[in-house]
């Protein structure tokens, strides 16, 4: 691989319940997710087929259902568990989530938190 590709999905809000206070494990509130995936494109730049590449509509599904199913605390724990299943289930090498709660904190536009996981060093051949 060649540690310089990168899928992106920008902006993917799900209304999901999340945060410590009383009042906010009553209502539903809208995350963001903005994720850049290492990936090698080569092949589907080559092949113009979906097979050859990380399939982001799956992604986003996948992550969609998730977070709507989940009731997190904080959206460090939120972030880490989105992390696991696209490096997990997708086999992405490295990525870096950016996690926003808009309107989280009163007077601000946004509050996140932004996390990079994986290596984009290539696995050692045995």
């Amino acid at each position: 691989m060649s540690g310089m590709d990168r899928i992106l999905i920008e902006g993917l809000e799900v209304r999901t319940v999340i945060g410590i206070y009383d009042w906010e494990r009553e209502i539903r509130q809208t995350v963001r997710l903005d994720m850049e995936m290492a990936w090698d494109i080569s092949r589907a730049g080559a092949s113009d087929d979906i097979a050859d590449t990380l399939d982001y509509k799956a992604v986003s599904k996948r992550l969609i259902a998730f977070v709507e199913g989940s009731s997190f605390g904080l959206i460090e724990a939120l972030a880490e568990a989105c992390a696991r299943i696209v490096l997990k289930e997708f086999h992405v090498p490295w990525m870096r989530l950016k996690l926003s709660k808009p309107g989280a904190v009163r007077g601000s536009e946004n509050v996140a938190v932004v996390i990079e996981r994986g290596s984009l060093e290539p696995e050692a051949q045995s």
